[in-house]
């Protein structure tokens, strides 16, 4: 465990045990409802003249609705108010859904009673999220078919911690440092809608947002346990001193893991610190450490992964593959509001060591840094509400790469010394003018200026040169947004997104990594979202013509090398429904049991365009049809249960040739819950109880075989169970 973040975590316990707030009673959320992506219409508001500002207290949050109880969260400590850097569930909601877009936001209570292992525990009911977990932390995330040819970890969608970047500064992502216990909710913003934070890839953002000292419980701690050895124990602290509120969270988690050489552990820990100068100005610190150690099984041929799925690849177990990662992030945010207008800037900057070996043994030393700033201004004009939001996001860094010959996962003879060095510069706008109180007009666009340098000091392999890349990509955007009453919005945008290559891209000998284009997409979007007593629905159709697009088209011993396809086409619906199928059933009263009906459905239509060596053959790497769907019987007494399915029903190519596919599978699992609203829950749950050998995720290739190792097997039969206290 790195010192950091046994530090991080020794304070989550002595500030716990030490702070006032210890003692302090915490007013008791409502009983969550699992549903798809709750939805609140954000009412069009006038601009709110000088002379009517509220005297100095408690702000009222500018953008008004009423409260959404699913959502909302643990109410902070009585009399306290509200964090304007970091907004409640509720405000996060109203504010997402001024977008012109597919967005959600998933609340805390949507996987809070779960083992919550990977980003798939959190997104499994977002339809549009294909999230399927490899081995330990590492999933395959795409968004829209974002990064289907990054055969590891993550290209094409964008992670925020806090609106803090995850990814490094020339777009590479992972998830080693996501720990779902620790968030309030996580924001999700599909294609091209992710404009608030200059995102411009072709799957949009997600952003994780942890809890604050003015909406955390003083004490709330969590033990789960499951099957494969899986272990994780976390608490976490918060209070309110004044203008002063803190937050503390730490966790650790050890899993052996389903397959052979699978197992890992993780230390996590993030802490802030805030501070309300007046009502209208607030400052917060932000300290998030974490500490991974985790084995690698690696991709196995079809058969091997349908007939022996816990065998892991040979040359892994051989030469002990491992990722291990050490990581420190600090930041600041601060939130000035004005009379008609938010500033809201920031500071940010990333530690984080690599130590990978793999194919190499990789010594990577990432040093990251940037900042923003965002001004929205929300007036009357004319007689018409406007709101007007313009930003500047920077995010630099540098890369200290080493690489050595892996022996057994101990250092060789150095193969390469490099010092890699992006460089990333955004600026936005965006304008939303209401023709009436509910029917809005948005149109903006962004500009992004990103630079790739490689110094190569030394290697082994002549084709690996130095060299710099420079991007420029203009993103221009129009939408519209139409409240239809205050529970339904309709709304529709064409977009267009761009992509700066990664360094991770290309090969030094078969594509050289100067020679790759940007990608770029624009999308036609047309969707709707809403909500009554008994349903919510979140509806998106979306069709995406792509230039350029990152994709699979050489092979060198089996590895995908990526450079640019020609044109491709990516189009697809996501459907999400929740429904209160019966209630009164044995309850018949204010608030009475129900059998509620979940579901997540995804279609995804990816393609070649009259591709010269692919013609219209499918791109790899993604299902047609997922369907994620679960019945649960709720009683006003705070216990659920029910069955849940997670169904492919159509297999897909595993490589451009379209010569390959995976099985068609159909999961089926059951989960009880507990929540008595007050102090303490509970969960027990079994996932893949038919115990079905089934394909979870693949790497992609340009010509595959029958013996080709693409394929990542699902998990087993496993029962998981946890509690939950806090005060």
């Amino acid at each position: 465990m790195s010192r950091s973040v046994t530090a991080l975590c020794a304070a989550t316990c002595f500030v716990t045990l030490s702070s006032p707030c210890f003692a302090q009673a915490q007013q008791a959320p409502t009983l969550p409802t699992v549903t798809v992506d709750p939805v609140k219409r954000t009412a069009a508001r006038p601009a709110r003249p000088a002379t009517d500002r509220p005297a100095p207290g408690p702000r009222v949050p500018r953008v008004g609705a009423a409260p959404q109880t699913a959502a909302a969260g643990p109410a902070g400590p009585a009399g306290s108010a509200p964090s304007l850097t970091a907004p409640t569930t509720q405000t996060a909601t109203q504010r997402i859904q001024q977008t012109p877009g597919a967005v959600a936001v998933v609340p805390d209570t949507s996987f809070r009673n779960a083992p919550a292992q990977t980003i798939k525990d959190v997104l499994d009911y977002v339809p549009g999220v294909f999230a399927q977990p490899k081995w330990g932390d590492d999933t395959r995330l795409s968004i829209r078919g974002s990064g289907l040819s990054r055969n590891f970890h993550l290209r094409g969608t964008q992670l925020y911690l806090d609106g803090i970047p995850i990814n490094t500064a020339d777009g590479y992502g992972d998830f080693q440092e996501i720990d779902p216990t620790a968030y309030r909710y996580v924001e999700v913003y599909k294609g091209a809608n992710a404009l608030r934070y200059g995102a411009n890839s072709l799957g949009g953002a997600v952003n994780f947002v942890t809890p604050t000292g003015r909406d955390a419980s003083a004490f709330d701690s969590r033990l789960d346990g499951g099957a494969f050895g899986y272990l994780r124990g976390q608490a976490s602290t918060g209070g309110v001193s004044g203008p002063l509120d803190y937050f503390v969270t730490g966790s650790a988690s050890r899993t052996d893991g389903y397959r052979d050489h699978s197992w890992g552990t993780a230390e996590r820990g993030s802490a802030n610190v805030g501070y309300q100068v007046s009502p209208d100005f607030e400052t917060r610190f932000y300290l998030n450490a974490n500490s991974v150690r985790q084995r690698i099984p690696g991709e196995v041929t079809k058969t091997s992964a349908l007939n022996s799925p816990q065998t892991a690849a040979a040359n892994n177990v051989l030469n002990d593959w491992q990722r291990n990662i050490d990581t420190v992030r600090v930041a600041n945010k601060s939130t000035l509001r004005l009379d008609n207008t938010d500033i809201e800037f920031g500071v940010f900057a990333v530690d984080r060591h690599l130590m990978h070996p793999i194919f190499q043994w990789l010594d990577y030393r990432y040093h990251d840094y940037g900042g923003f700033v965002r001004a929205v201004d929300d007036r009357e004009i004319g007689g018409h509400r406007n709101r007007f939001t313009v930003g500047l996001n920077i995010q630099n860094g540098t890369t200290d790469a080493n690489q050595y010959v892996n022996i057994g996962a101990n250092k060789g003879a150095q193969t390469l010394a490099a010092v890699q060095r992006p460089e990333n510069y955004t600026l936005y706008a965006e304008n939303a003018w209401y023709v009436t109180p509910a029917v809005s007009l948005i149109a903006g666009a962004q500009y992004l200026h990103a630079v790739r340098e490689q110094q190569v000091d030394f290697t082994t392999n002549p084709a690996t040169k130095s060299g710099t890349s420079t991007f420029d990509l203009f993103s221009p955007k129009i939408g519209l947004l139409w409240d239809v009453d205050p529970g339904w919005q309709v709304f529709a945008n064409v977009s267009r997104s761009g992509e700066a290559p990664s360094f991770g891209e290309g090969n030094g000998t078969a594509v050289p990594f100067y020679n790759i284009k940007a990608q770029t997409a624009t999308t036609y979007e047309i969707g709707t979202r809403g909500r009554r007593p008994d349903v919510t629905w979140d509806l998106a159709l979306y069709h995406a013509d792509i230039k350029n697009e990152l994709q699979c088209f050489f092979s060198t011993f089996g590895t995908c090398n990526v450079t640019n396809a020609d044109k491709t086409m990516h189009q697809g619906v996501e459907a999400g429904l929740g429904i209160s199928l019966f209630k009164g059933l044995a309850v018949n009263s204010d608030t009475p049991d129900r059998v509620w009906l979940n579901l997540a459905y995804t279609y995804s239509d990816f393609r070649y365009s009259n591709d010269a060596t692919w013609g219209n053959n499918r791109l790899p790497g993604a299902p047609p049809h997922f369907l994620r769907a679960e019945l649960l019987y709720k009683h006003p007494a705070g216990f659920a249960v029910g069955p849940n399915v997670e169904w492919v029903p159509e297999s897909y190519f595993v490589d451009s040739a379209n010569t390959l596919k995976t099985e068609p599978y159909l999961l089926w699992g059951l989960k009880a819950t507990y929540d008595d609203g007050k102090h303490f829950s509970a969960y027990l749950e079994g996932r893949n109880l038919a115990n079905k050998a089934y394909i979870a995720t693949t790497s992609i290739i340009d010509r595959a075989t029958a013996t080709s190792t693409l394929f990542n097997p699902g998990n087993g039969r496993g029962v998981y169970a946890g509690i939950r206290y806090k005060l």
